[in-house]
């Protein structure tokens, strides 16, 4: 497998083909000055309360069940690209663990220059186990640790911790109690860590009957504060990766 950068850079080269094939040049989002102690590349996000991420259907995945590396469109509330991600893997990865897969995810700006890396290690889920929880590395830029995602062990509902670059504690993520698969909208609240307050969520949203039938593409909204830690922000995307995988992905 290649290095995480190389591959990036791969991965972003051939979108940035796609992307500069637009006429529209509109469609992006236009890049952001450096901001004294903000990570490059994620100055954009300083200025955002709101994210959509949309995942690009797979037509051979749609019409076979050939499971490929997933890729993701990150948007603004008007519809401007602001950045994209692409899963590195292997083609066994893929097909023999599925969903559990472990993963890297770059996630590139508009110019294929990869901002954050999201990696998630390969672990057994399971809700009887609490040995066998879910957890994932978001780093920004690559090679620098800014937080990570951990599953706590719950029967019911799906609950996370999310933590800064230390591993401490910021903030909680809880989602509904079962049955989420089968719901057209599923909201998980980002709660402060006390669980008192509601700050914002993530949510699955309704993509249509045909789309949610012959694939595992879907649409994710993420809310958060205007003025949170921009790592955060950075640590929530990866987070709506995590909760894709877990309880959304699956081959149809």
């Amino acid at each position: 497998m290649k290095g995480g950068r190389e591959a990036g850079r791969e991965g972003g080269e051939g979108w940035a083909e796609v992307l500069h094939d637009s006429a529209d040049m509109n469609m992006y989002a236009v890049p952001n000055p450096a901001i004294p102690g903000c990570p490059p590349g994620l100055e954009y996000l300083t200025q955002v309360d709101q994210l959509l991420i949309k995942q690009k259907v797979e037509l051979i995945e749609a019409l076979v069940g050939f499971e490929s590396n997933n890729k993701y469109e990150v948007r603004n509330v008007v519809g401007q690209n602001v950045f994209y991600a692409v899963e590195e893997n292997d083609c066994l990865s893929r097909q023999c663990c599925g969903p559990l897969r472990s993963f890297t995810i770059h996630v590139l700006d508009n110019f294929g220059q990869e901002i954050i890396t999201v990696t998630r290690p390969l672990k057994c889920m399971s809700c009887c186990f609490p040995c066998c929880l879910q957890e994932l590395e978001v780093q920004s830029p690559p090679g620098n640790t800014v937080g990570y995602v951990i599953q706590q062990w719950h029967p019911f509902s799906p609950k996370f911790i999310v933590a800064n670059e230390h591993n401490e504690p910021v903030l909680k993520i809880h989602g509904p109690f079962c049955g989420w698969s089968c719901l057209p909208d599923v909201d998980f609240e980002i709660l402060t860590l006390d669980e008192v307050s509601k700050i914002g969520k993530i949510s699955k949203q309704w993509t249509g009957l045909l789309r949610e039938v012959f694939t595992d593409s879907d649409n994710f909204g993420i809310q958060f504060p205007m003025d949170l830690d921009v790592r955060m922000k950075a640590v929530m995307i990866g987070a709506c990766f995590l909760i894709d995988f877990m309880f959304f992905e699956s081959t149809n």
